[in-house]
């Protein structure tokens, strides 16, 4: 089916639910406020009330929409925007009826610059991630974490004209600990909705064989990322306040199905 513009009809729900799991230390950056002498240079974000880290859906949702478009656009549709001291490039869709910006959306920025008359709005919502209660309790009773529920990695940075080292101190999620993941897409009147569900299928496929969060060329962020179950509401459904149901129409790619001690 041809892609077409949102007519501001609803039809469906799909739910994606799955898991996370650090293969490696994962670090996704928080603010260093107040932190205290001996602490780590960088630190991970956490939960204000439970301080329990997590991953934050914006981290997510940026990543694996970056990775689709190198896939999907590559450099010729690249244009260089200053950006601080230097330069850096951003993808330029040239159709706004391309299927990542239908999934992902596009910022009303982008809309007046281009003079669009409609706003391609974006079908995929994307949740924090928490750590399961399992992961929690586990690395909230561990006597070996440096910090509660993390490690801290001490790495060197290496002068390239005297080869001094400077020590630096990295805050980590360590290797095992295991997220809940959920992803909604929105499915309008027009939407090809199999479409929309296979690129986010992609999407967690580049990721898993990518990173998250910061430092991955350096060993942090490897993840392994199971989709458990896929569910839906529509328009009945919700009108006789029922529950979601078996979605059936589309495979899970057999890289992100369930494996023995995936999560355990």
């Amino acid at each position: 089916m041809e892609n077409q513009m949102i007519t501001g009809k609803l039809v469906k729900k799909i739910q994606v639910q799955g898991f996370i799991k650090a293969v490696t230390g994962l670090h996704i950056g928080g603010s260093n406020l107040g932190l205290s002498i001996g602490g780590a240079d960088a630190t991970v974000v956490r939960n204000p009330l439970t301080n329990e880290p997590y991953i934050p859906g914006s981290s997510l949702k940026g990543k694996m929409r970056a990775l689709l478009e190198r896939v999907h656009v590559g450099e010729q549709y690249a244009e260089t925007f200053s950006e601080g001291f230097g330069e850096a490039k951003r993808f330029v869709f040239k159709d706004i009826r391309h299927p990542i910006v239908q999934l992902f959306g596009t910022t009303p920025e982008e809309v007046r610059k281009r003079n669009l008359e409609d706003q391609p709005v974006g079908r995929l919502i994307v949740r924090d991630c928490l750590l399961t209660r399992k992961s929690a309790q586990r690395l909230f009773g561990s006597k070996t974490t440096d910090m509660p529920y993390t490690e801290v990695k001490t790495e060197a940075a290496i002068d390239r004209v005297t080869s001094a080292a400077v020590p630096r101190q990295l805050e980590r999620v360590p290797a095992g600990a295991v997220f809940r993941m959920e992803h909604i897409i929105n499915v309008y009147e027009g939407d090809d909705e199999s479409r929309l569900l296979n690129l986010l299928f992609e999407g967690l496929l580049l990721l898993q064989n990518d990173y998250l969060g910061g430092k991955g060329s350096r060993g942090s962020g490897q993840v392994r990322i199971v989709v458990g179950r896929l569910r839906y509401k529509d328009r009945s459904i919700y009108k006789e306040r029922g529950d979601w149901q078996p979605y059936e129409a589309v495979t899970i790619p057999q890289e992100l199905q369930v494996r023995s001690r995936t999560v355990s």
